[in-house]
């Protein structure tokens, strides 16, 4: 496109209305009405070149109607997702599916289904945040380079026509001891801090210019805060997960590529007791009962770090780091990470015993000991006496098909199905066993598994963090702060006073509030010969 050359000398952008530097408009018949001030009349892109893809794309989120509509679309989004509890938030133990659908129907169903139950984890909530960065990124460029290009090329002398279409005016015809007035009027202007220019005779005085960059200094604050949100999904910057240990084992801790493993030495749980404590709990540890208080839970753990590369199917090389006894809002940090205890499990079910006894006389052929955490398939008795694990179910309940199943690897309530082998039966006599109900395929059955103890564990809960985007975030939520603090309380104030033959004209401009500075331009001119500022909007 070609560039606009104005009378006055200076080059201007293709689509310029106003001159950048005079002010004289370029396209078109003179306005009846005030110029459009608010980008100075300069050309911006987005009303400028319309024929190509990428004309189209930049218009779009040129326009500050989408990015509205795209930040009602997040809220709507982010509203939908407080509904239903986060999976997260849902227990650990349960096939969230499963979990949504049975606790809250149909629509519990339709909520999992559209990824709002891992709402700020999902692909399309993330296109939603890149969108609107997007958006501020566009709508920002489109209009502070022209905004700036203009202000930094305004001239001192303005066109008579740009004078004359701003909304406070003033003309006042030639008065005895002119240039002592205006010398006044300039000194008052520089003591309320105005940065006075002069060209031949004319003056420029303005302040506060920096205020027009507040809402830029907003959308910029905004852009790293997204940045920062959504470095969260790159990993290793964001790391917040739930682990869980049973007294003894050793865990990898996610989020760290298995480089640190954790290892609960113990857990313990202590309680109020009523003999023990200050008369003031004494009445509602009563009405509680002795031992239902939990005074404080902690557990005992060991830190260690993978030496060596990683190496899948070898066990793990481990160097100890610390030893550390997490509690509530105590947690064990190393680097960057962070490990809270936040919940518990008293005994859990570890190991189950059984005997396989006749089912007649009681006799007992052996013992096989179920490890519910990694069960057996085989287990051999002697004497051509065995015990078949053919199905394990750890969390066991009947599906809608009446099927046994399980509903997550938890042994809350576990069941199994047994192949008994004796020498009188080689194919042996299979039974389902729970805790609670025994179903037997026929009634010929000689054997059973006979229940005989079963060996309990605590467990502790876990929430690992790593947040390297705070950063980030900070930084984003501190600028967008300045850029308000900037644009609200600071407005951008000019005035312009040109020797026009046998007078002298001013005009006067501000982003908001027209009010302050018709109020103060006036206070100024008051004693002095020149004609008060007028709004023109009024007239």
């Amino acid at each position: 496109m070609k560039r606009v050359n104005c009378e006055c000398g200076h080059v201007n952008p293709y689509g310029t209305i106003l001159c950048e530097s005079c002010g004289k408009q370029v396209e078109g018949n003179i306005l009846e009405k005030s110029f459009d001030m608010r980008y100075e009349g300069s050309a911006r892109r987005s009303k400028t070149y319309k024929k190509t893809l990428i004309d189209k794309i930049w218009n779009f989120f040129s326009s500050v109607k989408v990015g509205i509509w795209i930040i009602i679309l997040i809220l709507i989004a982010s509203a939908v997702g407080t509904i239903f509890p986060q999976q997260m938030y849902i227990p650990q133990n349960v096939v969230p599916e499963e979990f949504y659908r049975d606790e809250y129907g149909l629509f519990g169903q339709i909520f999992y289904q559209l990824g709002f139950n891992n709402l700020y984890g999902s692909w399309w909530y993330f296109l939603l945040l890149a969108a609107l960065g997007m958006s501020l990124v566009i709508a920002s460029l489109d209009r502070v380079i022209p905004l700036y290009h203009s202000l930094k090329n305004q001239g001192v002398t303005r066109h008579d026509s740009f004078i004359r279409r701003q909304r406070l005016f003033n003309e006042t015809r030639v008065t005895k001891n002119l240039d002592e007035q205006l010398d006044s009027v300039i000194s008052k202007l520089k003591k309320r801090h105005y940065h006075v220019r002069e060209e031949n005779g004319n003056f420029l005085a303005e302040k506060n210019r920096f205020s027009r960059w507040g809402p830029y200094v907003n959308h910029v604050g905004i852009i790293i805060f997204l940045i920062g949100g959504m470095l969260r999904f790159i990993p290793g910057m964001y790391v917040d997960e739930t682990l869980w240990i049973r007294d003894g084992e050793t865990s990898v801790i996610p989020g760290t590529n298995g480089k640190y493993y954790l290892k609960s030495d113990k857990f313990m749980m202590e309680t109020y007791q009523k003999d023990q404590e200050d008369k003031v709990y004494a009445d509602a540890i009563s009405r509680l009962g002795d031992g239902n208080i939990v005074k404080n839970y902690q557990t005992n753990v060991t830190l260690y770090e993978r030496k060596g590369e990683i190496i899948h199917g070898d066990k793990p090389d481990l160097k100890k780091v610390k030893d550390k006894q997490i509690k509530v809002n105590q947690p064990l940090k190393h680097n960057s990470y962070a490990v809270y205890q936040v919940s518990y499990k008293l005994n859990e079910l570890n190991k189950m015993t059984f005997s396989l006894v006749n089912k007649q006389t009681e006799e007992s052929f052996g013992q096989i000991t179920v490890d519910l955490l990694n069960p057996k398939k085989n287990y051999d008795l002697g004497e051509r006496y065995k015990v078949e694990l053919l199905e394990y179910f750890p969390n066991f309940y009947f599906n809608s098909r009446g099927l046994p199943a399980t509903r997550s690897q938890v042994p809350d309530n576990p069941a199994f199905v047994f192949n008994m082998i004796s020498p009188e039966k080689p194919d042996g006599d299979k039974s389902f066993v729970a805790i609670r109900q025994t179903i037997e395929r026929s009634e010929d059955n000689q054997l059973r598994m006979k229940f005989e103890n079963a060996e309990t564990k605590n467990l502790s809960a876990f929430t690992v963090r790593k947040d390297n985007t705070l950063w980030f975030l900070g930084l984003g939520g501190a600028i967008f702060m300045i850029g308000v603090i900037q644009g609200m309380y600071w407005n951008h104030r000019r005035l312009w006073i040109r020797r026009n033959d046998d007078g002298i004209l001013m005009a006067a401009h501000t982003n908001k509030n027209w009010y302050g500075i018709q109020n103060e331009i006036n206070n100024i001119l008051k004693e002095t010969n020149f004609q008060e500022l007028t709004d023109q909007t009024k007239n």
